[in-house]
């Protein structure tokens, strides 16, 4: 895949990554209410921010690039499956905009993991 693409992938997906940080450790009523619904309120929202913290950073640098998108598929993986089975597609009457956000960011963590594949020390 075009490299240029993939940077832009990484600066995307680190992008989603970080906006969303404000609501989690910010304590925003909507995020609060998410991590309640599920359970891990606030140890939970204070945790999925921090892992989302570092894999947002470990996308801007070449040699972790597949770390961070490897910790992107799972955090997302993790979100929508909260979504398939505690939250509903729509939370709060979004319109289902969280659960797509967190669709698309996994389809392109997974492009950019995909890509770096030949990268990951345990696979060569």
């Amino acid at each position: 895949m075009n490299k240029t693409v993939l940077l832009i992938f990484r600066i995307l997906v680190a992008i989603i990554l970080l906006q969303t940080l404000r609501y989690k450790f910010l304590g925003h009523p909507d995020s609060v209410y998410i991590f309640s619904t599920i359970g891990m309120e606030p140890y939970g929202r204070y945790g999925i921010g921090f892992l989302e913290l570092i894999a947002s950073g470990l996308l801007f640098f070449k040699r972790s690039t597949w770390m961070g998108a490897l910790m992107t598929t799972g955090l997302m993986a993790g979100a929508i499956f909260f979504h398939l089975s505690q939250l509903g597609i729509e939370v709060k009457n979004d319109g289902g905009t969280l659960f797509y956000m967190a669709v698309g960011t996994w389809a392109i963590s997974l492009i950019i993991l995909w890509s770096e594949r030949k990268n990951i020390p345990f696979i060569n």
